[in-house]
């Protein structure tokens, strides 16, 4: 079973990234339908393409970005959103069927099987969210997405893939039978650096739904400015943290650099007050996944995001992600003593 949610996760993973790269080429509003079982068959006639040709061809996105590309860009785009769509259906059929296997061989372990149900409800209504941010694209004079319903969606991805990876996690490795000297200190300094990095990502949501990345491309500083002018353009103020192009993209930055920062301190940690083991070397992967998004991140802003980068970016902040509940799962307190048994 945990090697089973394990392959779900990682197919997660690779849902994640095909989001990133619909986004990043324009593609996710190329399919206007939203058609469960039918929409499981690309176009098989020219006809259907037409169809779906002209269908696409009344909303904003095409008068305005991509007017006039023809069919054959149409199905450049068009491909891209099919298989992210495709993948989301198989991703279900590979949770469901071998789930239902589990659970009639009775190899589901007792208590389990609620988080294993809430799971697929969970992937089903990735789904629905998926449809509801991809119609805010149809609105008039959009050419994009809400990036309300893209925050929602993509946090509902790294929920659902965080679950999932802790549920393999418990099946394979449970809690720690002791307790290490020093762990708990340790374990404070990995959950501040997790969540910074939590944090991250979902101001990177916002980045990534405003295209907050294609401005002010150059790093340390934002155009001369380490806190860029017009900060607080928006009133009121908390529409300058989802809607302000140099707020958003000035947030993640910072939070990039706290995570970073509070990652060092949990790597130092773990080197010094942990033994070597799993907890101690999946505190160090995080760390290392950290740097490497860090400076992936930092590429991708000053060669103003190509679509390549822009994927690898979102990919690895998942990697981050799994990295970090790994640790966190290692550094757990230990499972609670049975009582003895009373002597006769």
């Amino acid at each position: 079973m945990a090697y089973w949610l394990l392959a779900v996760a990682a197919a997660i993973w690779v849902m994640v990234a095909l989001g990133g790269a619909t986004r990043l080429t324009g593609s996710g509003l190329s399919i206007m339908e939203w058609a469960p079982l039918r929409g499981i068959l690309p176009p098989l006639s020219e006809a259907e393409w037409r169809r779906l040709y002209d269908l696409y061809r009344t909303i904003p996105q095409y008068e305005l970005v991509n007017s006039g590309f023809g069919l054959e860009g149409f199905q450049r785009i068009f491909w891209l959103e099919w298989i992210h769509r495709f993948w989301g259906r198989m991703l279900g059929v590979a949770y469901l069927l071998p789930f239902l296997w589990f659970w009639w061989r009775g190899a589901i372990p007792r208590g389990m099987m609620p988080r294993l149900g809430l799971l697929f409800l969970l992937g089903g209504m990735q789904g629905a969210i998926g449809w509801f941010m991809v119609a805010s694209g149809f609105e008039a004079d959009r050419t994009a997405v809400s990036p309300y319903r893209l925050v929602v969606h993509l946090t509902l991805a790294l929920l659902l893939f965080a679950a999932v990876l802790w549920t393999a996690l418990d099946l394979l490795r449970g809690r720690p039978a002791a307790a290490v000297p020093a762990q708990g200190k340790v374990r404070r300094q990995v959950l501040a650096a997790f969540w910074l990095a939590a944090l991250t990502m979902l101001a990177g949501g916002f980045v990534a739904g405003i295209k907050a990345g294609f401005t002010y491309n150059t790093f340390p500083l934002m155009d001369g400015r380490l806190v860029p002018a017009g900060y607080l353009a928006l009133e009121p103020f908390w529409r300058n943290l989802t809607l302000n192009i140099a707020a958003v993209q000035f947030n993640h930055r910072l939070l990039a650099t706290l995570t970073g920062l509070a990652m060092i301190g949990a790597a130092i940690a773990a080197w010094r007050r942990l033994p070597d083991g799993f907890a101690r070397r999946a505190v160090l992967v995080m760390a290392g996944a950290v740097a490497a998004q860090y400076a992936l991140g930092i590429v991708t802003l000053l060669n103003v995001v190509p679509p390549a980068l822009g994927t690898a970016h979102q990919a690895l902040a998942a990697g981050v992600l799994a990295a970090g509940l790994c640790a966190w799962h290692a550094l757990r307190e230990p499972a609670p003593s049975s009582p003895a048994e009373p002597r006769a």
